[in-house]
């Protein structure tokens, strides 16, 4: 079952992101996708599965195990997780956009 991260969840009192590459929508799909949906309506996917192979990873590195993939959430227009591992919001914008989906690399 998707887990849906909205703005209002997680937010920094007082303070509402609104950049156009911003996210403000989330959802966690199985196979290490996200569903994405920013601030000026784009959406698409995000395929984090490349992680699965990728070699030294750092941060991302316990993003292998799925329960922490999981726990993916929003804070402040930009994916996060519990590690403190994140995605640069903009560099996904631009390939969502122009693609629909995207194969995030590792």
């Amino acid at each position: 079952m998707p887990i849906q991260t909205t703005p209002e969840a997680d937010q920094t009192a007082g303070v509402t992101p609104s950049a156009p590459w911003r996210v403000k929508a989330l959802s966690v799909l199985a196979d290490y996708r996200l569903a994405v949906t920013f601030m000026d309506g784009t959406n698409g996917i995000a395929d984090f599965s490349s992680v699965l192979a990728a070699k030294d990873c750092g941060m991302f590195e316990a993003l292998k195990d799925k329960a922490c993939f999981g726990q993916a959430r929003l804070e402040l227009g930009v994916v996060t997780w519990p590690n403190g591992a994140d995605i640069d919001p903009a560099w996904m914008y631009e390939q969502v956009r122009a693609h629909k989906s995207w194969s995030v690399p590792f």
